[in-house]
């Protein structure tokens, strides 16, 4: 029996984050400074799917928004 995994969509789970951010009014700079990052590279990264936020950061924007962690990531099909 062959086992699937569950794949994290990383480009679409970009696009979700920035549908969350724009729905919750937060600009890019908002979050820089709710994570004290120093640039909005991080950000921008996750918009755009190149990386994923890690589970901390996951955490923290889950609960900005009052959404599950779930609910932010698109898992492939």
């Amino acid at each position: 029996m062959e086992m699937h995994y569950p794949v994290i969509d990383t480009r679409e789970t970009g696009k979700r984050i920035r549908q969350l951010r724009e729905q919750s009014g937060m600009s890019v700079k908002n979050l820089q400074e709710i994570f004290g990052f120093s640039s909005p590279q991080a950000i921008y990264k996750w918009q755009w799917g190149q990386t994923l936020p890690d589970i901390a950061n996951l955490l923290v924007l889950s609960q900005l928004w009052h959404v599950s962690i779930e609910s932010i990531l698109v898992i492939k099909d």
